[in-house]
């Protein structure tokens, strides 16, 4: 079982949407997250996922409630018929604001939720779980978040900007130019980003065009990959195919096929 709740509008700059997930039956369920522009909370009041960066999980691979940052690449997780959580999709700008914390250090990892809040995320998770309406596990988890985003500052508007640039174009805008825009060095550019953002702007940029290119291939109708290639701005369809599989873990078309 999924729900899905668009945030209130007090959270929107911040918060992507809220997601409810409850298996009901026993199994073993695998899901495959390509490398995305969206930063994680998980909150878990059942069993915890097995997840693998880039990788099958492992035996020692298992997460109840996390938090994750970005990561240029796929992320495989493994579930048993007995999870359940929420999860809160922030945008990277957002997080930064709800963490209140340099973003580094939450890339290319997961950090458990006891590690970042102590006593006060185990109790949030003992409300969540006994609470057994969603609408109402909804609104104590925007009660956290909403208070977590009032004590910590927003990032640079400078830096919101060169991230909202970078989207905007599909990860085509130059990096030089950007900080040009912004009368900054390459240098202060990147430490920006990795501090407010998580990645340095090239990865960043890389995703996004990365994204834009499995937006258009989830809804063309005609066409292939050497178009989709060309519209996103890469150098040709090879280019497109290293990139995909370094994000996917796999080429376009194994991605295509698993999922037709």
């Amino acid at each position: 079982m999924m729900v899905r709740r668009e945030p209130k509008p007090a959270l929107r700059d911040a918060v992507i949407d809220i997601i409810g997930y409850h298996e009901q039956l026993p199994g073993h369920f695998r899901q495959i997250e390509l490398a995305s522009l969206i930063v994680p909370l998980i909150v878990s009041f059942g069993d915890p996922f097995a997840i693998g960066l880039g990788r099958l999980p492992g035996r020692n691979d298992f997460f109840g409630s996390f938090a994750a940052g970005l990561y240029g690449g796929p992320v495989i997780i493994d579930s048993f018929g007995s999870s359940c959580c929420i999860q809160v999709n922030f945008s990277p700008p957002g997080a930064y604001r709800f963490f209140g914390l340099p973003m580094h250090e939450l890339a290319d990892r997961m950090v458990a939720l006891d590690d970042l809040y102590g006593s006060e995320a185990i109790v949030l998770r003992d409300r969540l779980g006994e609470e057994p309406d969603w609408d109402r596990r909804f609104d104590l988890i925007e009660a956290f978040v909403e208070d977590r985003l009032a004590g910590h500052e927003k990032p640079s508007s400078a830096t919101a900007w060169a991230y909202a640039e970078l989207l905007r174009s599909g990860g085509t805008r130059r990096i030089e130019t950007i900080a040009e825009k912004l009368d900054w060095s390459r240098k202060h550019l990147v430490e920006k980003f990795r501090a407010e953002i998580g990645l340095a702007p090239k990865a960043v940029g890389r995703m996004a065009r990365f994204n834009r290119a499995l937006g258009l291939a989830r809804t063309r109708t005609a066409g292939g990959w050497a178009d989709i290639a060309a519209e996103c701005g890469y150098a040709d369809q090879a280019h497109l195919v290293r990139e995909f599989s370094e994000f996917a873990g796999e080429p376009p078309t194994a991605w295509a096929a698993r999922l037709a």
